[in-house]
C-alpha cells in the first residue's frame, strides 16, 4: 500500500477551530468518494478528538493542535490528532464510556464515539507532554483516489 496524499494542519486550541479541522479533513478525503455516512463518521471522530485537545489537553488554555491525514492507495485513511497538553495518566480508564475528568455537561463518550465511527483507534499519551489520537478508516467500495499522474 502506497501513500498517495498527505496533509498537516496546525491551529490554536480554540473551540472555534473544531469546525475548521473537521471540514478540512472531510475535504481532504473527498477524492476517495466516501458515502455521506462515511464522511459524517470521519467528521464526527475528528470533532471529538479536537474537542478533547481543547477541553482536556489544554483545559481551554492556549496551545497548538496538529492534524495529520494520509490517504493510501488501498482506500485507507489515517488521521492523527495531537496536542502537547497535560496528557492522560490512565489511558484505559480515560477510554471507558462515561468517564470524564471534567464535570458538568460532558458525558465522557468522546473515545467511545471515535471507536464506533472509525475502523481503528489508538491513543498514546505522556503526562505533561501531550496526547496523540490515531484513527483509521477504509473507504474501498467505490474505487480509489486518483494519483496526480492519473488526473488529466
Amino acid at each position: 500500500m502506497d501513500l498517495i496524499n498527505e496533509m498537516t494542519l496546525s491551529f490554536s486550541s480554540r473551540s472555534m477551530n473544531e469546525n475548521f479541522a473537521r471540514t478540512a479533513v472531510s475535504a481532504f478525503v473527498l477524492p476517495l468518494d466516501p458515502t455521506i455516512t462515511e464522511l459524517s463518521d470521519i467528521k464526527t471522530a475528528v470533532s471529538e478528538a479536537v474537542t478533547n485537545c481543547v477541553i482536556h489537553g489544554y483545559e481551554y488554555g492556549e496551545g497548538i493542535i496538529t492534524v495529520n491525514a494520509k490517504i493510501y492507495d488501498n482506500g485507507r485513511i489515517v488521521i492523527k490528532i495531537r496536542d502537547k497538553g497535560k496528557g492522560i495518566e490512565n489511558i484505559p480508564q480515560a477510554m471507558e464510556p462515561l468517564f470524564s475528568t471534567v464535570g458538568g455537561e460532558r458525558a465522557g463518550l468522546g473515545f467511545a464515539v471515535m471507536q464506533s465511527f472509525m475502523d481503528k483507534l489508538k491513543v498514546t499519551s505522556k503526562v505533561n507532554c501531550g496526547t496523540a489520537v490515531t484513527m483509521e478508516k477504509y473507504i474501498i467500495r467505490r474505487g480509489r483516489a486518483k494519483t496526480d499522474d492519473e488526473n488529466p
